[in-house]
């Protein structure tokens, strides 16, 4: 069965880091672009990151630009988003989702994500930020 696993999620401090994994199994992430996005309750749903498997190119939100870092890993067909000094606002459930790689270039700047684009999307990791 083809799907997207997240998982890394998990109650920190402010100030704390986690490591967020999306892997894919029974399929290739080759040829598509991986978008990280988040839902927190009350609020719009944010996308935060998005990187192209092919050369690992990246965007990043702004919001977060200066915290977060995503990044590949080819052996494991996973996806990984690395979050430091996390801060109360960071607290939401984190999903990945693969996206069309020409979809990859509009993911710099505001990007209002839909998930009729994606044909994989994963459940969604919980992240809370709490003291």
């Amino acid at each position: 069965q083809a799907q997207l696993v997240e998982s890394g999620g998990g109650l920190v401090q402010p100030g704390g880091s986690l490591r967020l994994s999306c892997a894919a199994s029974g399929f290739s992430l080759e040829g598509y672009a991986i978008g990280w996005i988040r839902q927190a309750p009350g609020k719009e749903r944010e996308a935060v990151s998005c990187i192209r498997w092919s050369d690992e190119s990246a965007y990043v939100a702004n919001s977060v630009k200066d915290r977060f870092t995503v990044s590949r890993d080819k052996a494991r067909n996973t996806v990984n988003l690395q979050m430091n000094n996390l801060k109360s606002e960071d607290t939401a459930v984190y999903f990945c989702a693969t996206v069309p790689n020409w979809d990859w270039q509009y993911w710099d700047g505001p990007y209002e994500y839909s998930e009729g684009i994606s044909e994989y999307r994963g459940q969604g990791t919980q992240v809370t930020i709490s003291a």
